[in-house]
């Protein structure tokens, strides 16, 4: 998914600030001259501005507030030290040995990542041969203690502090409440995934000292705001005349799109080019990927997503839902619109509902626009709300968590402020917009488990080894300085910065959607759809699974052999039923009948999956955000479901 926001810092740095320094070694290992006194080089190295700290390795001065070199990635007070012996034991620096930082990820890399006795090895070469002493001492700091992982975890996250502070929370229950009602195995599964991920399992019961989120900075929750409906009902127009009401858009902006927008002879189109920036996207009139804007209410800081409409974009659509808290179904009140957008066979309202319901957001605003093309009619908002609402219920929102907001985008009609329209003032006497976003509930956060982040869209620097990435923090806490691990390629990574709402920031908590700047990896192992999560909790790689899913009503029907097109999180691929398994009852859950040969319309069951290639995913049971899965066949959304089991690697 494309993220339609200025992401990323500029990296151009002034190599003029770096001094070469010339090392003579006359047997290798003396570094002093016969009378003692220190040479040029090492005083020259050894005087250090005030506010700096030299890095040993690469000697680029680095910043006093930075933990880490900007340069090397080397940790400024390495965990583990060399014991300080006298001069004539003092041992030089050898530039083909591993770094001190090396060292650290070493002791805290588990077995999964590399064999018990090839870790052994590792350390060994690290320790200089001539000390047989210290060899020892770090093997038994670093292997043989098993406490020794968590102790260099407390030390690498120390800065971080328990917020201590608890927020309202609400259920988050899966896709459908049939879904929800049927029993999920708490037995956890081994995964054999071709490489070491017999950890995946393992890891989820393994003690760790998580990384708690610092105090909250400002007054404001973040909630994650999905703007979606059918194509032309006004969800771009929606959005960017309540970020200009806001004074999230200048009048100077403003005024540049509507000229820009006049001269193409799209004058209504201007505020819908506030986050439709593309050339295409303007030409065509509709939204084609996520745009992404902020802004603030009274009680939120909101994260708003604008996802696309036209049935072709559906997959980006759902990319933008799977980030969501809560969302705003925009409707067009017009005569015959609203008629479409709720149609079976190629209605998006119909189907933005039933994604939205399925990838776990229970609060949803109803947003009736264009109420100005019908006279702002009572009578069409009943009927609009009669016909909907019937829908809602069957998709099981409940009538409690569900708004319902008449208003004109274009009139500026109850948008930030109660209506000044008599027509829609003398019988409307709900809240405007702005009120309904504040009075949703605050989304539920998990800060107790290992940190976990799906990669939404990835943007590669101009110099190398940097790389940016985007996406919402699902659980944990982060920090810069960290070391992150890139799924599915296992590669290590360090955190060189982070960014929120475009500002750079020093920690990120569960729910924060962040710009993540990383160094030290191959640009070409980051992709969309991967995972960046913590080394010692890896999620599973796999493209065999089975699911428990609902066939839609507008369906075709499901046979073994069938090709669909399976998302999750940010990913997509190819999958093929092999097997089908058993239907279960809406209600209870319950088996009702083994091995059918064919899937209708409505019925809930068991199914086994291949898919064409491996992805990053995980049971619901264990993760919700890497188990929720939609399949899709001829450009429709045919079935919702949930991970149950994660059954490895199937050729």
């Amino acid at each position: 998914m494309h993220r339609k926001v200025n992401y990323g810092v500029n990296y151009e740095e002034d190599f003029d600030d770096y001094e070469d320094h010339i090392y003579e070694y006359v047997d290798g290992y003396d570094y002093a001259e016969e009378d003692g006194a220190p040479p040029e080089t090492r005083s020259k190295q050894e005087s250090v501005k005030a506010g700096v700290w030299r890095c040993p390795i690469c000697t680029f001065d680095n910043e006093d507030t930075m933990n880490v070199c900007d340069i090397c990635g080397v940790l400024r007070n390495p965990l583990v030290k060399n014991c300080v012996g006298s001069k004539e034991n003092a041992v030089p620096f050898k530039f083909d040995s591993p770094s001190p930082d090396d060292l650290v990820l070493s002791g805290i890399a588990p077995s999964r990542l590399r064999p018990k006795a090839d870790t052994d090895k590792v350390l060994q070469l690290n320790t200089p041969s001539n000390n047989k002493e210290q060899s020892t001492e770090v093997k038994i700091e670093l292997v043989g203690d098993p406490s020794s992982s968590t102790s260099l975890e407390k030390v690498k996250h120390d800065d971080l502090k328990d917020s201590g502070s608890s927020t309202k929370t609400r259920g988050n229950n899966g896709v459908l409440s049939n879904l929800n009602d049927m029993s999920t195995s708490s037995k956890p599964h081994s995964v054999d995934t071709g490489k070491s991920d017999s950890a995946a399992s393992s890891s989820k019961n393994k003690p760790q000292k998580i990384v708690q989120p610092p105090q909250i900075e400002d007054n404001f929750n973040q909630l994650n705001l999905a703007i979606v409906g059918h194509v032309d009902s006004g969800k771009s127009t929606l959005s960017g005349r309540l970020l200009h009401l806001l004074g999230r858009i200048s009048q100077k902006e403003m005024h540049k799109y509507e000229k820009e927008a006049k001269q193409q002879g799209k004058g209504s189109f201007a505020y819908a080019w506030v986050l439709d920036e593309s050339a295409e996207e303007r030409e065509r009139g509709i939204t084609m990927t996520v745009g992404v804007a902020y802004f603030n209410t009274k009680c939120y800081h909101v994260v708003l997503l604008d996802s696309p409409g036209h049935r072709d974009f559906v997959p980006n659509m759902i990319s933008g839902a799977t980030q969501a808290d809560a969302a705003i179904l925009v409707i067009d009140a017009s005569v015959g619109a609203f008629e479409a957008g709720l149609d079976a066979t190629g209605g998006q309202t119909r189907e933005h509902a039933q994604l939205i319901k399925g990838f776990g957001v229970d609060q949803i605003i109803i947003a009736v626009n264009k109420m100005d093309a019908v006279g702002y009619s009572k009578e069409r908002f009943d009927a609009i709300k009669k016909q909907l609402g019937t829908f809602l219920r069957a998709c099981k929102f409940k009538d409690s968590s569900v708004a319902w907001i008449p208003l004109s985008a274009m009139a500026n009609q109850n948008l930030v402020t109660g209506p000044s329209e008599s027509r829609l003032s003398s019988w409307f006497r709900g809240p405007c917009l702005l009120d309904a976003i504040d009075s949703l509930q605050p989304p539920q956060r998990d800060y107790s488990k290992p940190f976990l982040m799906p990669i939404c869209d990835v943007v590669r620097a101009q110099s190398q080894g940097q790389v940016s990435i985007c996406g919402k923090l699902e659980r944990g806490a982060l920090q810069t300085g960290n070391k992150v691990l890139v799924m599915p390629f296992r590669e290590m990574a360090t955190v060189r910065s982070l960014e929120r709402d475009s500002q750079v920031c020093n920690t990120a908590k569960a729910g924060d959607s962040v710009t993540i700047n990383l160094q030290g990896i191959d640009s070409n192992h980051v992709m969309a759809g991967g995972i960046l999560c913590h080394p010692e909790f890896p999620v599973p790689v796999a493209n065999h699974l089975e699911l428990k899913v609902l066939i839609l009503d507008n369906a075709i029907p499901i046979l073994i052999g069938s090709q669909l097109e399976f998302l999750v999180h940010h990913a997509k691929e190819a999958a093929r039923v092999v097997r089908i398994l058993s239907l279960l009852d809406p209600k209870t859950g319950n088996e009702t009948k083994k091995s059918p040969r064919c899937l209708l319309a409505k019925q809930n069951a068991i199914i086994e999956v291949v898919l064409q290639g491996m992805i990053c995913i995980d049971e619901h049971s264990y993760c919700k955000a890497l188990g929720r899965v939609s399949l899709r066949s001829s450009g429709r959304t045919v079935a919702l479901g949930l991970v149950t089991r994660v059954m490895g690697k199937k050729e």
